[in-house]
Order: structure tokens, then C-alpha cells, then sequence
């Protein structure tokens, strides 16, 4: 039998759900694509995977398209840890200036110009750069970096105020704010049902291990990035990895902003799949 192709985010906001079922990964018949969330993006839109953490926002583009799985996200209620602003100057203040964007996510992006356009007032001016901050400082008055490279910069000394996303979104609409999807191609669903809820199934049961068993899930993110116990703990913390009830309400209130600024065509719902098991 072929091996299901699914998606995998390369950061380590996804190890919580994939550190133990990597190890079982070819035993269970998955092969876990790895790549950045605009790639993943991507490729489950031309369904060179079956499944996988997508962008919420290309899951709202593609609604029609995908499923998002029960209770998998990676969400927060505040503070996300990972998706920071870098400003030579306050938030605020960015009206007809230049901002960087980076080429490797879609909600964070479009969440950056909700909160600018709606919260903020301002209309900068965007361009699309590779993550790399100083670089794209040396174009722009401010820079959005995501995942990993947010991480780094926002432990090295430099001169920017530094927004997270999560925190902003949370304190000026009350709302939680989901990053990321778990989707699943309708056709996928309809054609192999049967193997869609086992690979759900075991998604969710590597999630639940994961958070019980933590100190597994640091130790792995130490070994892979560097840092300090202390440092991965405080980071896992603010990360939510389920999605349902108001989780969904914030990501479907995402969507309606999204809509009203004109960068989605119309409203989304989001359509659960798997909650029976």
C-alpha cells in the first residue's frame, strides 16, 4: 500500500502533536512531508499531501476544498511566542511606511494587515521578503517574522520594539487567534474514509502523549534548536494545540475580519471533521 503523504511544519510550535508519532510514522504507513507553513499551503492545494497544518487563512481560501480536522490547531489566547513584529518604531505608527512581510506564512500576514488596517489605521506600504531580519530592516521600517526565525531574532540583541501577534489580536478584539489548521482533502475523506480517521486517530493520540509528557517534547526542541528547559516551558505554555468551541469561534471571527477587509471573498465557517471518534 502507498504511504499517505501529510504535511508537517518544519517550527517547533507542531512538536506537541508530532514528536512521538514521527518514530511510528513509516510503521503506520505515513510519510510526514516537512516544509515551511506557505509550502505546506501549497502543496495541499494541488494534493501532494493528503492532510496536514496548514495556514488558517488558506484553509478559509480553500474551505470548499478541505475539512479541518477535530481538535488540532496550533492556536493561543494571547501571547503565541513565535510570530513577532520588529518595529524601528511603535506599532501604531506605521502609516505609509514600508513593511516587511515574511515569504513563509498566510494567516500571520493577513493577521498583520487586519490588525494594522483595522486597529491601527495605517495603510504601509508591504513588501514580500525572505525571513531574514536584517536584511529585510535594511528595506522596511518594520519586519514580521514567524516559527523558528522568530525565535532566534527575538533572543538577539538589536534595537526594535517587538510585537507578538497573538498578544496584539487578543487584546484589541478579546479573541483567541489560531495560526494553524490541521486540514484534510474532502476527496481524501470521501474516497478512503476509513484511512482518514486512522490517520486522525493517531494524530490525536501522539498529541495527547505529547502533553503528557512534556519534558520528552523540551528535551527534543533543546536537541534540535539549542535553549534552556526553562525557555522551551515557557514557550509550549502558550501554545493550544486542540480546536473546537471558542477556538473555532476566534479563528471564524479571524476570517469574517479577513473578509471585511476584502482579503477573503466571502465569509467562512469552519467545517469539523472527526469529532465522532
Amino acid at each position: 500500500m502507498n504511504k499517505l503523504r501529510v504535511g508537517r511544519i518544519i517550527y517547533s510550535n507542531v512538536l506537541p502533536v508530532y514528536h512521538f508519532i514521527d518514530a511510528t510514522a513509516e510503521s503506520n504507513g505515513i510519510e510526514f512531508v516537512p516544509a515551511v507553513p506557505a509550502e505546506l499551503n501549497r502543496m495541499l492545494a494541488k494534493g501532494e499531501v493528503v492532510a496536514g497544518p496548514i495556514s488558517a487563512f488558506s484553509y478559509a481560501e480553500h474551505a470548499d476544498e478541505y475539512y479541518a480536522l477535530h481538535d488540532l490547531s496550533v492556536s493561543s489566547r494571547g501571547p503565541v511566542g513565535s510570530i513577532f513584529l520588529f518595529s524601528k518604531r511603535p506599532m501604531d505608527d506605521l502609516d505609509g511606511h514600508k513593511v516587511a512581510l515574511t515569504s513563509t506564512s498566510a494567516t500571520s500576514v493577513n493577521l498583520l494587515k487586519i490588525l494594522l488596517h483595522t486597529y491601527c489605521k495605517s495603510n504601509p506600504i508591504y513588501l514580500t521578503r525572505p525571513p531574514h531580519l536584517d536584511e529585510m530592516m535594511e528595506e522596511a521600517e518594520a519586519a514580521l517574522l514567524i516559527g523558528d526565525d522568530a525565535l532566534y531574532w527575538s533572543l538577539q540583541d538589536h534595537p526594535y520594539h517587538v510585537y507578538d501577534l497573538g498578544a496584539e489580536w487578543h487584546r484589541r478584539t478579546g479573541c483567541s487567534m489560531t495560526f494553524a489548521i490541521w486540514a484534510v482533502r474532502r476527496d481524501f475523506v470521501r474516497q478512503a474514509p476509513d484511512q482518514a480517521r486512522r490517520l486522525h486517530r493517531l494524530l490525536l493520540e501522539s498529541k495527547q502523549k505529547g502533553l503528557s509528557n512534556m519534558n520528552a517534547v523540551i528535551s527534543e526542541a533543546i536537541r534540535l534548536n539549542g535553549q534552556d528547559y526553562g525557555f522551551w516551558k515557557s514557550y509550549f505554555d502558550k501554545l493550544i494545540h486542540d480546536f473546537e468551541g471558542e477556538l473555532v469561534e476566534g479563528a471564524e471571527t479571524y476570517f469574517q475580519e479577513a473578509y471585511q477587509l476584502g482579503l477573503l471573498p466571502r465569509p467562512v465557517k469552519v467545517e469539523l471533521w472527526g469529532g465522532e471518534q
